[in-house]
């Protein structure tokens, strides 16, 4: 599981936040990091996986949070900021030749102020729904 966010920017932490919650369940055969943004680098880390989940903010969409599946893409579009997710798994088809199931799971934020820590209490009900659906999720993918 990887946590994209920056803490320092309000309800943009959701998936720092989600990380270290299921980091700190310690379950069985699921790995945890986090990161302000995806890079290239995510792709060898995806690769060393059978799944891969990448948790982030969303300001926009369904309420707590959306999980879908990523689409791998042939075309990888970068810049200093951040990789897409399917440019990631793209990646790591191409460069490694690893196909791992690969899924977003988007919580919904509010309040996206730069140097402001902390989630807002919308945000923060939303990560305590997330973190149920995830755990159920990873105990399905362990047993199967």
């Amino acid at each position: 599981m990887l946590g994209v966010g920056n803490p320092g920017r309000r309800d943009d932490g959701l998936g720092p936040a989600l990380a270290e919650r299921i980091e700190s369940l310690a379950l069985p055969g699921v790995s945890v990091d986090c990161d302000y943004q995806l890079t290239v680098e995510d792709s060898a880390a995806a690769a060393e996986h059978d799944v891969l989940v990448i948790v982030d903010a969303a300001a926009a969409g369904p309420e707590p949070y959306d999980f879908k599946p990523i689409a791998a893409t042939a075309h990888l579009e970068f810049s200093s900021h951040s990789v897409d997710p399917g440019g990631v798994l793209g990646l790591c088809e191409r460069a490694f030749g690893k196909k791992p199931q690969a899924f977003t799971l988007g919580v919904r934020g509010y309040e996206f102020d730069p140097l402001v820590e902390g989630l807002t209490d919308k945000a923060r009900a939303n990560l305590e729904e997330a973190l149920a659906f995830l755990q159920q999720f990873l105990a399905a993918q362990s047993q199967a």
